[in-house]
């Protein structure tokens, strides 16, 4: 049997062998390799975005300290009762104080009390000399009685007036009685004939006559009395003038015996004997014994807080005593006003001028409010900022607040935090020109 044989044996179905074909074969990547690879590709910039942004969070911003925790004191603000009082302490002083002065200036010549002593009214403290003052004394008396002779001369010169013209009067009424009283026998004559119509109308002339004298008298002597009593009011007040001003000349000698106004206890009380003194000048004062007030210098943060009427109270031992604001003075001096407070009851006994009681002002109602301590933080800040620590505890920011009313131990929160936030209340007098805080 025949079989065909193929023309080209190379190319017949068994394949022919490739050079190297046994050793060489396509090898995959493993899985781990894969990963590595993509890992490589994708990671390489979210590694490089996570440095940058590392960075950025550790490098400290512009304005910003490192301090360490250590040294920090960390508050909450929280809501409590706030009790709106200030603390003061203030000076026993007489209730009223009567300053003494020199009426007449002179030389001490006795020094009968003592600083310090329990007075009467009118009791005597010095004695002072002024012959210069004695001779113009005695000077003036003499002129003031001259005055005084004169006047009397004016009022005798009045009252002789007077009698003179009321004399004239009734020498004019008798006249005139008389004239008439002839008039009418003449007439009653005339009837029986035995006198003429001519010489009783001379009597009739007469009668006439002597009665317009006194008419004219009589209003006369209406005009000056009515002079006269306008005269002698003056005199008399010229006279009380006069004897006023006499009364001031001899009282100025008086004057040389320096005396207590009212009672009381005298103090700053220092004369010596040779002493010179000039009219006006302070000798010493007398201070009410047993009535006290209280003297409290407050800080002008409060000056536009504590008015008159405002309540306070004291303790004294085991005893409260009430008080009340009674008179505010609005100057300022070294930071500081002063308030006067007196005793709604009678003070306790023992209480001695320039003692220190301390006392506290009640400004307000207690009620609820965001606080945080009275502590040194409020030095710097003067209240208006605060540092506010991270919730991670690692930095603190600067954040302007409004700050209220305070008392010893809180101050009120009316702006700008919230409670639970975390306030630093040490110090900031270190870092009072620094916003931001790396705390460590």
């Amino acid at each position: 049997m025949d079989q065909s044989i193929p023309d080209n044996p190379v190319t017949a179905e068994t394949p022919r062998a490739i050079p190297g074909a046994g050793m060489d074969r396509a090898v995959r990547p493993s899985r781990q390799k894969l990963l590595f690879r993509r890992a490589l590709r994708y990671g390489t910039p979210i590694a490089m975005a996570l440095f940058v942004w590392v960075g950025w969070r550790l490098i400290p911003a512009s304005g910003t300290l490192s301090v360490p925790q250590t040294q920090l004191s960390i508050a909450t603000v929280h809501s409590a009762p706030f009790l709106d009082y200030l603390p003061v302490r203030a000076t026993v002083a007489p209730l009223n104080v009567t300053f003494i002065d020199a009426i007449q200036g002179g030389e001490v010549s006795e020094v009968v009390a003592k600083d310090g002593a329990l007075l009467e009214k009118g009791n005597v403290l010095a004695r002072l000399t002024n012959p210069q003052l004695q001779l113009d004394v005695t000077s003036r008396k003499a002129q003031i009685a001259s005055q005084l002779g004169a006047v009397s001369a004016q009022r005798l010169t009045l009252q002789q007036t007077r009698t003179t013209e009321e004399t004239q009067l009734a020498e004019a009424r008798y006249n005139l009685l008389k004239a008439r009283r002839e008039l009418s026998i003449r007439e009653q004559l005339r009837g029986q004939g035995f006198e003429s119509d001519a010489n009783v109308q001379s009597y009739r002339d007469e009668a006439d006559y002597y009665a317009q004298r006194l008419k004219r008298l009589e209003g006369a002597l209406v005009q000056d009395v009515k002079v006269a009593d306008r005269q002698g009011l003056e005199i008399d007040e010229e006279a009380q003038r006069l004897r006023s001003n006499l009364d001031v000349v001899e009282a100025s000698l008086d004057a040389l015996v320096l005396r207590a106004p009212l009672s009381g206890r005298l103090t700053n009380f220092e004369l010596q004997p040779g002493q010179s003194l000039k009219a006006g000048d302070k000798i010493g004062q007398i201070d009410s014994e047993g009535l006290y007030r209280l003297d409290a210098d407050i800080d002008e943060f409060y000056l536009g807080r504590v008015a008159v009427g405002e309540r306070a109270d004291a303790d004294l031992g085991d005893t409260k005593i009430a008080l009340t604001v009674s008179r505010v003075h609005p100057q300022v001096t070294n930071g500081q006003f002063r308030a006067e407070l007196t005793f709604d009851k009678p003070p306790p006994t023992g209480l001695r001028r320039g003692e220190s009681i301390d006392l506290r002002i009640t400004l307000g109602e207690t009620h609820r409010a965001l606080v945080l301590p009275n502590s040194a933080w409020l030095e710097a800040s003067g209240g208006s900022s605060t540092f506010v620590v991270a919730l991670n505890g690692r930095t603190a920011d600067r954040v302007s607040i409004t700050s209220g009313r305070r008392n010893p131990d809180q101050v009120e929160i009316t702006d700008g935090l919230h409670e639970g936030d975390q306030v630093i209340v040490s110090s900031y007098n270190s870092y009072k020109n620094f916003n931001h805080l790396a705390i460590k």
